[in-house]
């Protein structure tokens, strides 16, 4: 068998996953807070009694773009955007900690806020407020609410939402869309962030950037699948002859 069919399976599973990645970031181009996520690939030279004319693809460590999305001002008392390396923090279902940048709470019946179903963490503890109250968050994270039918000056704190400050690589992403600390424990809040109420960060995934590398990832595989074809039609002509002589 040709070799060169190796080499050009490793280049079309790597055209595969980075499809699978392409159309992951096209799906969340509404998800608020979204990052992109960006497959990385390297050529590794086959080693061996040969010319060095061939390499192997392999997956680099994949990263994502940590450049923010368009911050919109939606007047929703219950969203907030979040600064540079700012992160939201929420309960795992193991206890342990996770963090997101989507910034569009929602409240239960029974007053428990949560992102995306996980319970948002404040102070060691998920954050609850009183049931059918008014909701208002200021720009430090902290939770004011307001009891149905009480006066307007009634307002009291109730909470203060744990922000934490991380850049993305030192973070570890899930498939649950949530990050992790690499190493350590929990990360600890950050007095100093200050974010942005009644208003959302948008993902930061271009649509059309999207499409472009879709249709161009998808040619890719098309040539090394022709490879593929090719060197075995060679190599069944190639049989042919020497089953004649």
């Amino acid at each position: 068998m040709d070799r060169a069919i190796y080499t050009a399976m490793s280049a079309a599973n790597a055209a595969l996953n980075r499809q699978a990645v392409t159309s992951n970031n096209l799906a969340n181009t509404s998800t608020a807070g979204f990052r992109a996520q960006l497959a990385a690939h390297r050529a590794v030279p086959i080693e061996g009694e040969t010319l060095r004319t061939r390499a192997l693809v392999a997956e680099s460590s994949p990263f994502h773009d940590a450049s923010m999305g368009p911050v919109t001002h939606t007047g929703r008392s219950l969203d907030v955007a979040l600064p540079q390396n700012g992160w939201l923090a929420a309960q795992m279902a193991d206890g342990s900690e996770g963090y997101t940048r989507n910034g569009m709470i929602q409240v239960d019946s029974e007053g428990a806020l949560s992102v995306n179903g996980r319970p948002l963490m404040g102070d060691g503890a998920p954050l609850t407020v009183p049931p059918q109250s008014e909701i208002t968050i200021a720009s430090d994270g902290t939770i004011s609410a307001l009891g149905a039918g009480d006066d307007p000056t009634a307002v009291v704190p109730v909470g203060r939402l744990k922000l934490v400050n991380a850049e993305m690589t030192s973070l570890l992403h899930g498939d649950d869309g949530f990050f992790r600390p690499g190493v350590g424990g929990p990360l600890a809040q950050d007095e100093s962030l200050r974010l942005s109420p009644e208003a959302l960060e948008g993902s930061n995934v271009s649509p059309v950037k999207a499409m472009t590398e879709m249709i161009a990832t998808s040619r890719g595989f098309d040539m090394n699948m022709k490879v593929i074809r090719t060197a075995d039609e060679n190599a069944q002509k190639a049989n042919q002859l020497l089953s004649v002589s």
